[in-house]
């Protein structure tokens, strides 16, 4: 598969093509959709895709801007020449260097942390986990850790908590470290794989896949001896599938899965699941998910992972009984609410899907220290929460979503605050 093809198909150009062609306009607070154009593809896909950054929040007001043709058509052809750039010239391109940053940034601390000076902070932050605080649990892993800087644990379950709070750079940081400190963390891999294919980078998670191949001794063996050298990380950062890499890395999961055809391993079927949806090939990958929730029913992941993969599919309504197989295991699953919201949105459930972007948001502020400091919330579920309230028609709400102040709109939803 050509990178620049699967670039094309995604859903964010089929939002761009939608805004050129005319079948999907802004009015006002509103995002208006001809009846003919993939609407349920709109909400599930381009919110993921295009409101990724969790400094940068975008509002109808942005679309206003960018409804000229002429800035579609140079983003097509930047998008275009880099495409085309050989791999000696495409770390010269300015967006790769966000990129290497990307990479190699480290983790940031909460500037305020109350528990720093709490005793046993890591087994505190499994309590906090196991009732499902996700915040918490992150300021007492995040205290472990500057305590501890070598509790390769901690930061595994720092960078785990992370993604479940739906905070994927600050993972993918905090997984970077466990990996360094232990390079063989099964675990740690295969979340940062599942972590960089959220963050739309397929060639970072084909290598982490592979790397979780080569540290699994039960499937070390079906790795090439011969395979090509690794090619320097600043390559691998953009968006386009580099395709003897993915084939490599997906022939190796096949066979791994065909070793023990009786013996099903979840976390290769994972793997599996991760590799065919980065191909988008998503029926397959919501076979490899089903057969890993029948080993593990009560793994949350997994079943938000097949939520997610029959989203993608255009199964909303059946995406919907996955998420709330999770919520129904970890409650306090703030990516997997989010998630349910968006399929929501996806089947025009507008006041149900404000209702899970509300309560996600109340989870994610609910985390606090001794001193009361309340947990940041997620600019990507209040962008998504504002574009939610504009398409039920309820303008009028919007400005609380701008000024992110959730009182105010869980009152006129009469959600009851945590």
């Amino acid at each position: 598969m050509d990178g620049h093809d699967q670039l094309k198909e995604s859903e964010f150009a089929k939002f761009v093509r939608g805004l050129r062609d005319g079948s999907i306009t802004v009015e006002g607070d509103e995002v208006i959709h001809d009846t003919a154009s993939p609407t349920d593809r709109l909400a599930e896909n381009w919110t993921s895709e295009f409101v990724r950054e969790e400094d940068q929040t975008y509002s109808m007001e942005d679309f206003d801007r960018r409804a000229d043709p002429a800035y579609w058509d140079k983003l097509q052809a930047e998008w275009e020449k880099m495409a085309k750039l050989d791999r000696e010239d495409a770390e010269a391109h300015p967006w790769l260097d966000d990129f290497k940053k990307f990479t190699h940034k480290e983790y940031e601390f909460a500037k305020e942390n109350a528990f720093l000076e709490q005793p046993n902070p890591f087994e505190e932050g499994l309590k906090k986990l196991e009732e499902g605080d996700l915040a918490s649990a992150i300021l007492l892993f995040e205290a472990e850790v500057q305590e501890r800087p070598d509790h390769a644990k901690a930061w595994q379950y720092l960078g785990t908590t992370q993604a479940s709070n739906e905070q994927e750079v600050a993972a993918i940081s905090a997984l970077h470290k466990c990996v360094e400190l232990e390079p063989n963390n099964l675990l740690a891999l295969m979340s940062m794989a599942v972590g960089f294919t959220n963050e739309d980078r397929p060639a970072q998670a084909c290598e982490t896949l592979e790397k979780w191949m080569k540290a699994n001794p039960r499937y070390s063996s079906l790795v090439p001896q011969d395979a090509p050298p690794r090619v320097a990380s600043h390559h691998y950062l953009s968006s386009l599938l580099d395709d003897p890499t993915y084939c490599r890395v997906r022939d190796i999961f096949l066979a791994a899965a065909r070793q023990s055809p009786e013996d099903i391993d979840p976390d290769v079927q994972v793997g599996l699941g991760v590799l065919f949806h980065l191909g988008s090939d998503f029926d397959k990958a919501i076979d490899c998910f089903y057969l890993a929730v029948q080993v593990r029913p009560e793994d949350s992941l997994m079943w938000n992972k097949l939520g997610a993969t029959l989203a993608n599919s255009d199964r909303s309504a059946d995406a919907v009984d996955a998420y709330r197989n999770a919520l129904r295991i970890s409650p306090g699953f703030v990516r997997c609410r989010y998630n349910l919201g968006i399929s929501c949105l996806n089947l025009h459930s507008y006041r149900e899907a404000v209702e899970h972007f509300l309560t996600a948001l109340d989870q994610q502020r609910q985390g606090r220290g001794p001193g009361g400091r309340q947990s940041t919330m997620s600019n990507n579920i209040w962008s998504t929460l504002r574009m939610a309230l504009a398409m039920m028609g309820r303008g009028d709400l919007t400005q609380h979503a701008d000024s992110k102040e959730i009182e105010p709109l869980l009152k006129e939803f009469n959600i009851n605050p945590h």
